[in-house]
């Protein structure tokens, strides 16, 4: 039914690249990456996206993210002191700590990681992860109960403490629970993003929850600027950020990390880093005005208010915000993807109270606490990268090809 988002699917097949001519020129100074050929080293995004400077600013404390996947493992040294307590709407054995996949885990870690034990370093490695774990893929078709989990998921995400809520995951099929599920969570002032998917050199079909009018879609960039090939452009791109050649677990067993492509799972997980950095700096905002702030500041060559079938707004920039106080908040209730008016400022700012404690068991030894609602019912390898050079300046155009499947697909978005 639905598949990820992130990495491609193990039956995905790389089917060649049609050159992905959207390019970025340009668009931060002095940009050297790390000399060390540790996993960190691989994530060419921090120092081409001058995460260290932004992080002698904000680190993303203060703020949570909701991480709606397959489970989030608390253990790895990246991910320790870092995870608070979720919930699972599977219905299958296990816990929202129980990674069947190793996707979750490697999302939690690029939004929040320490980077500890030499593992992925997160984006905003100050803010916490609230993780609700679904059934996605060959898990979803084999032991998910719930009719429709990640709608509930996605409820109890909105009834949580996170401002962002985080979904790399995409399907074909529209459902109206899910949509309903998206407005209520629009609703309690959340930040929605999701992966627009990684079959744009395939069927290019417009898929869910990134099309819903009040998600964030994330396109996939790579290292030279240009949008990934599989990257999908099916008028669902509002934003795009790194994807190419990011590192993720191989699988459950957490024993290596894999090259390849993290695809728009990593872009959306990076993306939702991203807005955690700015929002840690002005926690009285909205989610409008953060968001209106992470478009206007965005990399473009295009006129500014337009958007690149390709690349939506362009190529996310944090540091604009963060290091020269760019970007303009505009109205706290007015939404910039419909433009329509949304919850009050004062009612956003305020974090919900749970109606109901998360199910017993969930949760790992030694994990802090967080207030998350239950339900109320029942990549693999690729090849694509980002490159946000030396200056200021965004080009578009592309096509692709590599095969980045999703069923429900975890690893699509």
């Amino acid at each position: 039914m639905t598949a990820g988002v992130g990495r491609p699917s193990r039956r995905a097949r790389v089917l060649g690249a049609v050159a992905a001519v959207a390019s970025w020129s340009a668009v931060f100074a002095g940009a050297a990456q790390p000399a060390a050929a540790d996993t960190q080293a691989k994530q060419w995004y921090l120092a081409a996206m001058q995460a260290e400077d932004m992080w002698k600013v904000t680190t993303g404390e203060g703020i949570k993210v909701a991480v709606i996947d397959t489970g989030v493992n608390t253990s790895t040294p990246s991910l320790r002191g870092q995870v608070l307590k979720g919930v699972d709407v599977t219905g299958a054995p296990g816990d929202e700590t129980d990674d069947y996949d190793g996707h979750g885990t490697t999302m939690a870690e690029l939004i929040a990681g320490t980077g500890k034990g030499g593992g992925l370093k997160g984006f905003a490695p100050g803010a916490e992860i609230i993780p609700l774990r679904v059934g996605l893929d060959e898990f979803q078709e084999k032991h998910t109960r719930a009719s429709d989990d990640i709608a509930h998921a996605i409820r109890a995400a909105a009834d949580s403490e996170a401002r962002i809520i985080s979904m790399s995951f995409s399907s074909y099929g529209v459902s109206p629970r899910q949509q309903e599920a998206i407005k209520y969570a629009e609703s309690k002032g959340k930040l929605l993003f999701a992966g627009v998917g990684n079959e744009g050199h395939q069927q290019n079909k417009r898929e869910y929850p990134a099309a819903y009018p009040e998600v964030v879609g994330v396109a996939s960039a790579d290292r030279a600027g240009k949008v990934s090939f599989y990257s999908q452009h099916a008028g669902t791109a509002d934003v795009a950020s790194p994807g190419s050649d990011v590192p993720r677990w191989c699988d459950n067993t957490f024993k290596r990390y894999c090259d390849g492509d993290g695809g728009t799972s990593a872009a959306t997980a990076i993306a939702s880093g991203s807005a955690a950095l700015v929002w840690s700096l002005h926690p009285d905002w909205t989610a409008n005005q953060v968001l209106n702030v992470l478009f206007d500041t965005a990399g473009r060559d295009w006129k500014d208010g337009t958007r690149s079938e390709y690349l939506g707004h362009g190529l996310i920039r944090p540091s604009m915000s963060v290091l020269k106080g760019k970007g303009d908040p505009g109205a706290p209730d007015v939404s910039p993807l419909t433009k329509k008016r949304t919850t009050s400022s004062a009612e956003q700012a305020a974090p919900s109270t749970p109606a109901s404690p998360p199910p017993a068991g969930n949760g790992a030894k030694g994990e802090k606490s967080v207030a998350a609602r239950e339900p109320e019912s029942s990549d693999d390898e690729g090849r694509t990268g980002l490159v946000l050079g030396v200056a200021a300046a965004v080009a578009v155009a592309v096509a692709g090809g590599i095969a980045y499947a999703v069923v429900r697909r975890r690893k699509a978005a």
